[in-house]
């Protein structure tokens, strides 16, 4: 069973980008480029609170092994 975590090897801020790329097998920096894209394009504002909702609430992935 796959498990989401917050990325240790694969992480620029927080490491939620890196996590969700390896939990859907897609490359790091096409999901990062579309994250960006949504930042600007959608004010910022969700994107931004979704990310620091999921900082605190997506474990680190030394805590899940």
């Amino acid at each position: 069973m796959k498990r989401l975590f917050r990325s240790e090897k694969d992480r620029k801020i927080a490491g939620v980008v890196g996590g969700l790329a390896e939990y859907f097998n897609i490359d790091a920096a096409l999901l990062r480029i579309i994250t960006v894209l949504l930042f600007i394009f959608s004010t910022g504002i969700p994107v931004l609170l979704i990310y620091i909702v999921w900082v605190f609430v997506v474990p680190n992935e030394g805590d899940v092994k």
